[in-house]
């Protein structure tokens, strides 16, 4: 059935987000397409992480966190944050316009559509994965002029 299910839900497009964090003298990230808003009053997001992966580890011992939207234009930096066994995200921004967050001194990308920076007010186990509940702390950028990075049927697709 597992497979049928991946397959059944390859089938819904989703956004692609890269979702980064500093962790004391270190960044990493992960390419995510389980983002989405929550609540408007408050500004709430919610990202789901695989359990067993180093981010969600990191996320459990701190709270604060950066999610930068992709464009179209950026499959190459989400795939190189996707790849098993990556090195730390400041070597996979490199070459990549990005700046810190403010909030979060989270390593932020630019030149997707949109950034924000998150603190997690909750943490729900659900299955292989942790999903994380956080208040927006700050919209770093929106450009509406561009168009998203989704992924559709395994594959990175303009929208």
């Amino acid at each position: 059935m597992s497979e049928l299910f991946t397959e059944a839900m390859a089938q819904l497009a989703a956004g692609v987000a890269v979702v980064t964090a500093r962790d004391g003298r270190d960044d990493l990230g992960t390419t995510v397409s389980a983002l989405m808003s929550v609540s408007l009053e408050p500004p709430l997001v919610l990202v789901s992480l695989a359990g067993s992966g180093y981010l969600t580890e990191v996320l459990l011992r701190q709270d604060r966190w950066a999610a930068s939207l992709l464009s179209s234009g950026q499959a190459a930096v989400a795939s190189r944050f996707a790849t098993a066994g990556r090195p730390s995200a400041r070597l996979l921004v490199a070459g990549t316009p990005h700046h810190r967050g403010e909030h979060t001194q989270a390593l932020v990308i630019e030149g997707g559509v949109a950034a924000i920076e998150a603190e997690t007010t909750k943490v729900v186990p659900a299955g292989d994965h942790t999903i994380f509940i956080a208040a927006v702390l700050a919209v770093d950028y929106v450009e509406t002029a561009l168009a998203p990075l989704v992924r559709l049927r395994g594959r990175y697709r303009p929208a």
